[in-house]
């Protein structure tokens, strides 16, 4: 896997040369691109998932939001998030989606514990979340119940929203090293009212955004290995 640091780019570019590039692997095999991860930042934007419903945007003021392809609700990128794209051929990796999201998931679990903090899944709510009393507890969370997950006590650190298109996975997963989180404030993150959204600098971790963005990346590169 190759991978580029492009620093903060727009997200509308970003996101035509994310599909530009799945485009032509898929419809041209016989260039044999190989898989790219691309480590970037972006300026505010308010990103919509294929299911977003409008409703979830409470008050999106001056930052845009722009429908995408992607799977799940809304969210938002800014300065001081890391963002990685993984792009990858999945049928080639050897692995299914399911499989796929989890791998995701666990080289962002792994980046936080370099940080010596515990990331946590929550069944049926994609993503990475924190105990916010204690982020480095290793105590397992309370099920989810029929009534759907149960944020109580944590924080959502990572989102994660990707597109399948003939086995070529883009979008990716989003990272919150030192941002301001008021702009989470004016959605209903990732479709869940009152969740409540955290960075690294908010749990007391002090990085940069290059250190966070480099640890995220190797262990995307480790975890994604066919």
């Amino acid at each position: 896997m190759q991978v580029f640091h492009r620093g903060r780019v727009e997200y509308l570019p970003t996101l035509a040369a994310m599909q530009e590039f799945t485009t032509q692997r898929c419809l041209q095999p016989a260039l044999a691109l190989g898989d790219q991860l691309w480590i970037c930042e972006h300026p505010p934007v308010f990103t919509q998932g294929l299911a977003g419903k409008a409703e979830h945007v409470l008050d999106a003021g001056s930052i845009p939001v722009v429908q995408t392809n992607r799977g799940g609700q809304v969210t938002y990128h800014g300065p001081g998030q890391v963002v990685a794209y993984p792009l990858i051929d999945l049928r080639m990796a050897g692995y299914f989606v399911r499989e796929y999201v989890y791998r995701i998931e666990e080289a962002v679990i792994r980046a936080l514990l370099h940080f010596g903090v515990t990331g946590h899944r929550v069944r049926g709510a994609p993503g990475i979340y924190v105990r916010l009393d204690d982020p480095g507890a290793h105590a397992v969370l309370v099920p989810a119940s029929a009534d759907g997950p149960d944020f109580t006590g944590l924080g959502k650190i990572a989102a994660l929203g990707i597109k399948v298109s003939r086995h070529c996975a883009y979008h990716g997963v989003a990272l919150n090293v030192a941002m301001d989180l008021e702009p989470f404030a004016r959605i209903n993150p990732c479709g869940y009212a009152r969740l409540q959204t955290v960075d690294l600098s908010t749990i007391g971790v002090q990085t940069s955004w290059a250190d966070a963005a480099q640890v995220l990346a190797d262990k995307l590169e480790t975890y994604l290995a066919p």
